[in-house]
């Protein structure tokens, strides 16, 4: 028998004893990390702390600055959170997540929150990461968690579990308490002492920490009120067709109404736009421009489409400009600091071409607009555009918000919309579904579709795509006069089975497995939906195929 194993670290060779625990190693380690050590890959595999080595491997510790870390660290301080409110307020109190909101979390409480105890709550969460209590891995009997759920009054949970195919399933143990997370966990509460908590209003509160995007740091709270009035409609929209969560969503898979629910959800997503479409029409003698911008795969194109229709029933007549169009020529596009173009940045658009023709329509000019031949990589002049009377100019493009273009327009002129897919449907109280996630769904399904990329191709370009949505959209999303949220109700049954088979595709030993892993564990909680009853119109035909706007 082998007594000793070679584990590589940081390119460096070391011999330990064989089953030798991660939580054992990484001490030795964190010096080198500015955060605690949260989790580790092991042979490019990510494993919790406590996992045991029994054979010569490569090992990557992680802190929250990765994205893995990120999500172990979040997933942590939801477990302190929701112990520390039940030890405060009784067994029966709760916090339920709700979305993202500033670089944190938003949730809500379901008792009377006040900023006095929001402080009670928050020294609390500090006294279990100073006792550094330990988190314990669990794999128990399913209809055991159920049961188990069901007696502490956790009928969302017991209801999730419901419909999870395996025998066996993960839970985690915090002192007395059991919770259920889909995501891995850290092995103590000492290694999550940072956060803060931010009231908002009512039983809201944020939960916030340092993110990958904002330099390591915990951002100061900026409230971002058209965001949040988006997530609490649709929030409110979700209690009242009774649709808050997976199980409620799979009750209604499984119940044989998915279609009713399909149509009613398209039927309020056509009038929220037709009511967009109404307020431009009343601004007609002033504004003569639209913008329109979100992050990618939000559903821009076939909003943009729907919205010219709605806009031509009220009289008036759109033309459709893409920024991508003002590309800077390819040989003069920025590169970043890896030596690529930088596709992503402002600098990247022939920004004073862009103001000149927009300028010069509104005139009433005759202009030579430019269309972009991406495979040469130059501007083409072929097209001929003039604006009459009742024309209006659909603009859409990554910085349609950014406040740097169209300056020599005047803002009264201009009518600005935001769009991104705001998830509305959470798997339970206490695990959401990111926004991010949803999008890069759609971007997976459609990359195969339209584009022949397999998955590891969308995933390896996916954080690129990332930090160009925190440079250049976000940071914008206030300018907005009007917030779209693209997300249907029902649609994450519907991308499980378009995108399902697709990650199955990535190998074991593929770099973005665990990425692929990830995604299909949390899709497992979900009911596949089909897409027979989806309206041609509808924004995920944009991605899953078959809308009028794209076929």
């Amino acid at each position: 028998m082998i007594d000793t194993i070679e584990v590589t670290i940081n390119h460096q060779q070391y011999r330990y004893s064989t089953n030798v625990t991660l939580q054992e190693i990484h001490k030795e380690f964190q010096e080198e990390y500015r955060y605690p050590i949260l989790i580790a890959k092991v042979n490019n595999h990510l494993r919790e702390l406590s996992y045991k080595l029994t054979e010569d491997s490569e090992v990557e510790f992680l802190d929250l600055t990765s994205c893995e870390g990120s999500r172990v660290h979040v997933n942590g301080l939801t477990f302190i959170l929701v112990y520390a409110v039940k030890k405060l307020f009784g067994k029966a109190a709760d916090v339920v997540v709700q979305h993202s909101l500033d670089k944190g979390i938003y949730f809500q409480t379901t008792f009377r929150l006040t900023e006095e105890k929001l402080a009670l709550i928050k020294e609390e969460m500090k006294a279990i990461v100073k006792k550094d209590m330990p988190i314990t891995k669990l794999t128990i009997d399913r209809l055991e968690a159920i049961n188990y759920f069901k007696e502490i009054g956790d009928t969302v949970k017991a209801n999730v579990m419901k419909y999870h195919t395996d025998n066996y399933v993960t839970l985690y143990r915090l002192g007395s308490t059991y919770n259920y997370f889909y995501n891995l966990m850290p092995t103590s509460t000492g290694k999550l002492k940072d956060f803060d908590l931010t009231y908002i209003k009512g039983n809201g509160f944020t939960l916030r920490f340092p993110t990958v995007y904002i330099n390591d740091r915990i951002k100061k709270y900026t409230h971002h009120p058209h965001m949040f009035e988006a997530f609490s409609e649709f929030k409110e929209w979700g209690k009242i067709m009774n649709v808050r969560n997976s199980a409620d969503l799979n009750r209604v898979v499984s119940s044989g109404k998915i279609s009713d629910l399909i149509k009613i959800d398209e039927t309020l997503q056509s009038n929220r736009l037709l009511n967009i479409a109404k307020e431009i029409n009343s601004l007609k003698n002033k504004v003569k421009i639209v913008l329109l911008a979100g992050p990618s795969s939000s559903g821009k194109t076939t909003t943009a489409r729907k919205l010219s229709m709605y806009l031509e029933s009220f009289g008036l007549h759109p033309k459709a400009i893409s920024m991508d169009d003002y590309f800077v020529n390819r040989k003069d596009t920025p590169k970043d600091e890896n030596g690529n173009y930088d596709f992503e940045c402002l600098e990247a658009v022939d920004l004073k071409l862009f103001d000149k023709q927009m300028a010069d329509l509104l005139k009433g000019e005759l202009v030579r607009i430019p269309t972009f031949n991406f495979i040469i990589g130059e501007k083409e002049f072929r097209n001929d555009l003039q604006l009459s009377e009742n024309d209006i100019l659909i603009i859409e493009g990554i910085h349609a918000l950014d406040t740097k273009i169209l300056t020599n327009i005047p803002r009264e002129k201009k009518y600005k919309i935001y769009i991104s897919p705001l998830t509305e449907v959470n798997m339970d109280n206490h695990n959401r579904v990111p926004t991010t996630d949803n999008r890069l769904l759609r971007r997976i399904i459609r990359d195969n579709r339209t584009r022949n990329y397999n998955v590891e191709h969308t995933l390896k370009s996916w954080p690129s795509v990332r930090r160009g949505e925190e440079n250049y959209i976000f940071p914008f999303q206030d300018e907005s006069d009007a917030t779209i949220n693209s997300a249907a109700i029902y649609e994450l049954g519907v991308l499980k089975t378009y995108v399902e088979p697709l990650l199955y595709a990535v190998e074991s030993d593929s770099p973005y497995y665990e990425e692929a892993k990830r995604l299909i564990n949390f899709l497992r909680l979900f009911l596949p939906i089909p897409a027979d009853a989806i309206p041609e119109d509808a924004v995920i035909r944009e991605f899953i195929g078959g809308g009028y706007f794209h076929e």
